[in-house]
């Protein structure tokens, strides 16, 4: 399975998660309507990546802790939105995580109690 597909399997795990493309990439919404996740395949650089939501403080702490695999994305990073490289070694269970946090972030409370 690819980075894409397995992006997809995660995100579309989540309570009434819709996924279309948006400026030209895949991306997931919370009820159709909201962001939470957006692929990036080398679309605004030479890099495959995703962007997220996350929480508080999450950004510039995992930025900080490993530039190799976190980044701060352009348009959304400077409202604490997470890049996260897919062309490096993958830890999926914190792919997992990264994913979940950003669904908490956008998702209404009903929906977050629905998580799995």
């Amino acid at each position: 399975m690819d980075a894409l597909e397995r992006l997809r399997a995660l995100c579309l795990a989540l309570p009434e998660v819709t996924e279309r493309p948006s400026h030209g990439e895949p991306t997931w919404f919370v009820r159709g309507k909201k962001t939470f996740v957006m692929f990036a395949d080398h679309h605004h650089d030479d890099r495959l990546a995703f962007w997220c939501a996350a929480p508080p403080g999450a950004q510039a702490e995992l930025v900080a802790e490993d530039p190799e695999r976190f980044f701060r994305p352009p348009y959304v990073g400077h409202r604490g939105w997470l890049g996260v490289y897919l062309d490096v070694e993958v830890d999926w269970a914190e792919v997992a995580e990264i994913v979940a946090d950003a669904y908490r972030q956008i998702a209404p409370k009903p929906l977050i109690a629905r998580m799995p």
